[in-house]
Formats: structure tokens, C-alpha cells, sequence
């Protein structure tokens, strides 16, 4: 199904639907009209020789500088070159997609002030499947994503590179093959391409989306171990959670109740410990406060989508230019940093249970280190050592990169939000995340394995597609095929996916 773009909304799973699975889209014809009327009164300005920020002047610590007729001609294209200074691998296309569309959907307020074919052309690349090579790194978060989004802006000028087709071209030949023509840059049209956080800001969005599906695993793998550990269940009791009133919360326990439901543990004839570790029985608290912190991660993405990232920025009702500081990535990166150390805090539960399961002073009578033959085989004793390293790494990238400013551009830029950096090692943080809750599903399914009652329907479908991929482990093996193996199935769903499809959406 087409996805409009007109400025206002822009959802999370529509951006995903973009630039993972290609989804096309077109602009809004209302959108359209905007960015023609808004681009006469640019042209009625210049014609007046009004003075306007980076349209007619330098940028940066060069905003003073005024240009001649003939520089307003020449100086979108000696900017995209200047700013095309980023460094690294290629961005992943799905990254480098999703600013596209984020990039269109700030131009379909209508103030922006490029002509609508820079616009359009952005959309045919979208559709056409011809996607900018961007350097990974470079951009500091303000003004925008200069360094990457300039080099998305080579294409329009028919330079560059691109990849097409699986392909990696010269950006012309790309445009060529994909029968887009080149629109070349007259004045402000590089600058509107350019100024705004929109590939840090996609690659947020996509990282929530992950992070959404991967609480939920969490919660699955955390229901997996809770039975296997017989756990009391009171503390996922609804009543217990409404009294203190986090949404989080709340829908983190009902999603356990949920899992471990039909669990021959609900009746209440086998016998549990009055009061669990905390790392079951507060896995409700600490992965809610996580959902919380990735829905406020969420709103503030999704205001970001919708408004007008850029600089300057023209009102046509209004006759008005005004130059201020939208393109700064600072309102994505705060929230974004917390939402990565949510996801850490996550994993460090995790790995608590995990610990559980194979600690034989604290598995509740399971095997030492879930191996039928302890001594003579160690089991999942080092599965435990590869879980903690992940998570040393998580905890060194959760540091905040929002408080990580340098000054740059002689201090005319002397505060810049490093959202890039945010965004980069939100990546890897959520890498490390698909390992460490994959060394627990490992370990969950071989302690159910070794207990004599039926578990819930959520957790049993969850065992069942775990055993698809990974055998018990009966005798020792080499493991790290199972971690690899473990890891793909989070990243892939797969087992989200056979719960939802056992006992319904979680919450």
C-alpha cells in the first residue's frame, strides 16, 4: 500500500514499512501546493535582494558573508561538496530510505523553500529504489546530518554513488538505469536537502521498533525462565501493579500472566518459595520502566517526523523568514540515549536469570549448569561468560552521547547534540541485546527440558520454536553455533511471532 507523505503523519511502522520492506510512497497533492507557493515567495525575496541565511549567504561562521547573483548560482552546489566530509562504511540502506522519506515529509509543511522538483525527486529515488551511499559517519547532530545528507544530495546533481539493484554505481548512472532525471541545485535547494537530523532520526525510529519487539521477547524469555525456576506468581498479580500505576509496568505483567497461562504452575499445587530473587520477581518493574522509557523515546521520534527540522525556515502567509536552531538533533538524542540504557538494564536481568538457571545454589533442583552429567561436562557454564561480555559493551555505549558536545565551525556552532553517535551505538547495544536474551532462551528451553509438568501455552510455543533451531544439549558440544543461532532468532521475531501466533498479540 502507498504511503502519503504530507507533513503531519508519519508514523514509526510507516517509516519501517519505507526503508525496510520498500514500501512506495507519493506526496501529498496538498503537500505539493505548499511547496510551490512557499518557493514563489523565496523567488520574490531573492528577486528583492532580501538577505536570507545560507539562500543568499554564507553558512556556518560565514553567515555574514553576502553573495553576488552570480555566487547564489554556483553556491548549493559548493556547499553539498563542502559537506559531503563523511567517513566509514556505507549507512544500511533501510538507514539512508528512511531519512528520504523523513527528509520529503519536512519539505511537505511547505517551508523549506526548495523547488518541487528536488522534492519529487527524492521520492522517485524512494520509489525507484535508487538509494544514496552515505558514509556512516561525520555528522554531529546539528545543524542536522550534515556530512551524510550531503552526500545523499550528490545524486541530485547527478554525482555521487548509489546503490541500485544490489548494485553500487556512480550516482549518475544509478539516476540513468532508474530513468530519474537530474535536477541539478539553484538557490536554497541544497541547504533544504541537508539541514535537519533526519537519518539520526530514522535510524531512531527503526531502533524503537526493535526495541518494542524485543521487551516482548524479553518478556517471553523471562516467563520461560520464571517457570523454570518455579516461580511464585504472585508478583504479577494485576492488583499489585495498578496500586502503584505504571503503564509499563502493568502491561509487562499481564503479558507474563499471560504466557505462563494453562502452566500446570497456576494451580498452586506445586510448591514455590514465599518470595522470589528480584530478578523474577521484579522483571514486571524493570522491563516496564524500560517500556515507558521507550514510549517517551517513541512520541518525541515521531514529533521529529512530522515537524519542520530545517533551517531556514519560511512562512508564506506570513512573508516571513525566520533562522533559528530546528535542525538540532538534541530532543531525539536525549530521549534516545535513555531508551539504549533501557534496553542495557534489560539484558542485565536477563543475564540474572540466566544465572539462576545454572547456578546449582540457586536453580531450585535443576542440573549444575543444566548438564545432565555435571563435572564431566560443564553444559551452559560458559554460555554465561559470553552473556556478560555483551553486557559490559552494552554498559560502556550507554553512556549518554547528548552531553558529549565539541564545539564546532569556529564556535558560530558552539553547542551540537550527537545524536549520530546516539544512534550508532543504539545499533550495537541492540546487537549485544539479541545475544544475551538468545543465551537465555537457550537456557530457559534446556531447563524446561529437564522439569516434569506442563509449562503456559505462550512459553510452550516459544520452547517448541527455540527447538527448531537449537537441540538440548545433551552432551557437550561447541556452542557458539547456538549463540549465533540464538541471536539471528531474536533479531528475526521468529519466536515473538510463534507466542502471538499460540495465544494472541502481547501487549
Amino acid at each position: 500500500m502507498t504511503i502519503v507523505l504530507d507533513g503531519s503523519s508519519l508514523t514509526i511502522e510507516k517509516l519501517v514499512a519505507i526503508a525496510r520492506q520498500g514500501e512506495e510512497v507519493t506526496l501529498d497533492p496538498a503537500a505539493l501546493e505548499r511547496i510551490k507557493i512557499c518557493r514563489a515567495m523565496l523567488e520574490e525575496k531573492l528577486a528583492a535582494k532580501e538577505i536570507m541565511y545560507g539562500t543568499n549567504t554564507g553558512i556556518g561562521e560565514f553567515s555574514e558573508k553576502i553573495l553576488s547573483d552570480e555566487q547564489v548560482k554556483d553556491f548549493q552546489k559548493y556547499l553539498i561538496y563542502n559537506h559531503a566530509a563523511g567517513i566509514g562504511d556505507p549507512a544500511p540502506v533501510e538507514h539512508v530510505r528512511g531519512a528520504l522519506a523523513g527528509r520529503i515529509n519536512v519539505h511537505a509543511h511547505g517551508n523549506s523553500g526548495c523547488r518541487p522538483e528536488i522534492t519529487l525527486t527524492l521520492v522517485a529515488m524512494l520509489n525507484k529504489g535508487v538509494t544514496p551511499v552515505v558514509c556512516q559517519k561525520g555528522s554531529v547532530g546539528a545543524c542536522g546530518d550534515l556530512a551524510p545528507m550531503a552526500q545523499a544530495a550528490l545524486l541530485l546533481m547527478g554525482e555521487g554513488e548509489a546503490f541500485y539493484h544490489g548494485e553500487r554505481l556512480p550516482g549518475a548512472e544509478a539516476m540513468k538505469r532508474a530513468g530519474i532525471p537530474v535536477p541539478k541545485l539553484q538557490a536554497r535547494d541544497g541547504l533544504a536537502v541537508i539541514n535537519g537530523s533526519n537519518l539520526l532520526t530514522a535510524m531512531s525510529a527503526i531502533a524503537i521498533y526493535d526495541m518494542e519487539r524485543l521487551l516482548k521477547q524479553a518478556e517471553i524469555a523471562a516467563a520461560m525462565s520464571i517457570e523454570a525456576l518455579l516461580g511464585n506468581l504472585k508478583p504479577y498479580n494485576p492488583k499489585l501493579h495498578e496500586l502503584r500505576g505504571f503503564r509499563g509496568a502493568m502491561a509487562s505483567a499481564e503479558n507474563l500472566r499471560n504466557l505462563i497461562a494453562g502452566s500446570d504452575l497456576t494451580t498452586g499445587k506445586m510448591k514455590t518459595k514465599v518470595q522470589d530473587a528480584y530478578s523474577m520477581r521484579s522483571t514486571p518493574q524493570v522491563i516496564g520502566a524500560a517500556r515507558d522509557a521507550i514510549a517517551y523515546a517513541r512520541s518525541q521520534v515521531e514529533i521529529e517526523l512530522n515537524g519542520v527540522g530545517d533551517n531556514p525556515i519560511f512562512i508564506p502567509e506570513m512573508k516571513l523568514t525566520l533562522t533559528g536552531a530546528n535542525f538540532q538533533g538534541s530532543p531525539v538524542a536525549l530521549p534516545m540515549d535513555m531508551a539504549g540504557a533501557a534496553v542495557t538494564m534489560v539484558c542485565v536481568l536477563s543475564e540474572r536469570r540466566m544465572n539462576r538457571l545454572t547456578n546449582p545454589a540457586l536453580s531450585q533442583g535443576l542440573p549444575d549448569f543444566l548438564t545432565p552429567d555435571p563435572g564431566f561436562y560443564s553444559g551452559l557454564m560458559l554460555s554465561q561468560y559470553t552473556a556478560d561480555m555483551l553486557i559490559v559493551e552494552q554498559r560502556i555505549l550507554s553512556a549518554p552521547a547528548s552531553i558529549q558536545s565539541i564545539p564546532a565551525a569556529a564556535d558560530q556552532e558552539d553547542f551540537v547534540s550527537m545524536g549520530m553517535n546516539t544512534a550508532l551505538k543504539n545499533g550495537q547495544i541492540l546487537e549485544n541485546a539479541c545475544g544475551v536474551l538468545g543465551i537465555e532462551f537457550m537456557a530457559a528451553a534446556q531447563a524446561l527440558d529437564f522439569r516434569q509438568f506442563t509449562p503456559g501455552m505462550g512459553t510452550r510455543a516459544a520452547h517448541t520454536a527455540i527447538r527448531q533451531h537449537v537441540a538440548h544439549l545433551d552432551i557437550d558440544r561447541p556452542l557458539y553455533p547456538d549463540h549465533n543461532t540464538m541471536k539471528e532468532l531474536v533479531r528475526s521475531g521468529e519466536i515473538l511471532n510463534a507466542v502471538e501466533a499460540a495465544i494472541g498479540p502481547l501487549a
